[in-house]
């Protein structure tokens, strides 16, 4: 399982921008996976949660958003689609160049403003 050691390096960064800009604690953390990424989003949910424990991120979600597959097909030229299926979602040509889908970042790292109390509900964002 992979996953864990990626959500070791998320929580090192996340840690690391929460010190750096003087937030205690971190609320939700926006993470941006492609499709051929080759990873589970339940799995890094569930290492998420049970390794942020003892860490600013301990407590707070991670949203995972899954981003589409894009690529060129020879009949029908730029071409997206959501699912695990490689030939062109319009015209079903095998010949499609994909040119992305293999991203995992953080789009995202949310800590409580200044005035929020240990509830999660008032958050600023901070790119990442």
């Amino acid at each position: 399982m992979h996953e864990s050691s990626i959500v070791e390096g998320i929580l090192r960064i996340v840690s690391d921008e929460a010190a750096r800009h003087g937030a205690p604690r971190i609320s939700r953390v926006n993470l941006a996976v492609g499709l051929l990424a080759c990873v589970e989003a339940r799995t890094l949910t569930a290492c998420f949660e049970l390794l942020a424990e003892g860490t600013p991120a301990e407590g707070a979600p991670l949203d995972v958003q899954l981003l589409p597959l894009r690529g060129v097909c020879p009949t029908c030229g730029d071409v997206e689609t959501r699912k695990r299926k490689f030939s062109c979602p319009s015209c079903g040509d095998d010949a499609v160049h994909w040119i992305d889908g293999r991203e995992l970042y953080i789009a995202s790292i949310e800590v409580p403003g200044p005035d929020a109390t240990d509830l999660p509900a008032a958050a600023q964002t901070t790119e990442g």
